[in-house]
């Protein structure tokens, strides 16, 4: 049996923790305080919980004033409406200014997906990856998400923070580490390619390796919770050592991790490489399950593009 966890109660248990020892942490709300689970830190310090109401303009504004004064601020609401209807204000009066707020982004990718395509988030990480000054990062469990919370409070500066909506697979155990900007090795049982996967298809990516390892195709699986800064040393050696790379993430295939990816090894160590992402379209309304089999976000679809991928591989060696 796989446990599961929520990565919005591991936000606010992580939050509520750090407020217990720093009296400068603050939450600013957009009307989600409850589904975020925020209400586990107001229940011992209200007086540091803010409701802005359904108004994330004007919740980046707040944060912004806040940090501003010192404090470390988590502005909260649904990963859509943060990096768009408060595009401006995250970009200008956060941003620009590089102030000490950590925008916390819930409901990401297709666990939204319920609710249509108004809330589902597919452009999130490439929307707020060409803001300058802004970290990227993209947990894939609740365990990722506790240590990224706790890493976002040392480290001044505006960040993005993606997390889910649903329980989700666990993935890995409390020895986790995760270093803003260096990306985890997860799984390494072969050297034919390189997933690089990202937030809540680690988990898939991982079944895939297990799978194509009993096909006789052994590969690595590195873990990419940072999406910006990328850690480009550890893309350009697994493009080294493998010579094959494949991407795997629950977002547009613009803009996100695939895309970043290729931008470092276009300039460093240009292979064969695939994507496994959103094909540049809007989404349906369903389950997160179903959409990702769907739009082929599924283990299945992440072994047919590594025997794509290296197919291509050994065609160019075979053409040397």
């Amino acid at each position: 049996m796989i446990r599961k966890e929520n990565t919005r109660k591991a936000f606010g248990e992580t939050v509520r923790d750090l407020a217990r020892k720093r009296n400068n942490v603050v939450v600013v709300s957009a009307d989600t305080l409850k589904s975020m689970r925020v209400d586990l830190m107001k229940e011992e310090f209200p007086e540091r919980c803010f409701e802005v109401g359904i108004a994330e303009q004007n919740m980046i504004m707040v944060a912004a004033g806040l940090a501003a004064t010192g404090k470390i601020v988590f502005a909260t609401s649904y990963s859509v409406f943060t990096s768009m209807r408060a595009l401006e204000q995250l970009r200008t009066f956060v941003a620009y200014p590089n102030l000490n707020v950590k925008v916390v982004a819930g409901l990401g990718g297709f666990t939204a997906g319920i609710e249509g395509v108004t809330h589902v988030a597919m452009e999130d990480l490439g929307i707020v990856r060409c803001i300058p000054n802004m970290v990227i990062i993209n947990p894939a469990d609740a365990i990722a998400t506790r240590k990224a919370i706790m890493a976002a409070a040392d480290c001044f500066g505006p960040m993005y923070i993606r997390i889910g909506r649903d329980d989700s697979p666990v993935i890995f155990d409390e020895s986790y580490q995760l270093n803003i900007g260096k990306a985890n090795l997860v799984k390494d049982v072969g050297k034919e390619a390189a997933i690089l996967a990202t937030g809540f298809m680690v988990h898939q990516a991982l079944e895939a390796v297990g799978s194509l390892q009993k096909q006789g195709v052994g590969v690595r699986l590195i873990e990419i919770h940072t999406i910006k800064p990328i850690d480009t040393e550890a893309i350009v050696r697994a493009a080294k050592e493998t010579g094959a790379i494949v991407t795997v993430e629950e977002h547009n295939c613009i803009g996100g991790l695939g895309s970043a990816v290729a931008e470092v090894l276009v300039k460093n160590r240009p292979v064969p490489m695939e994507q496994v992402a959103v094909q540049d379209t809007f989404t349906e309304s369903a389950r997160p399950d179903e959409l990702r089999e769907h739009y082929g976000l599924t283990c299945e679809n992440i072994v047919k593009s590594v025997k794509k991928v290296v197919a291509r591989r050994l065609k160019e060696e075979e053409e040397l």
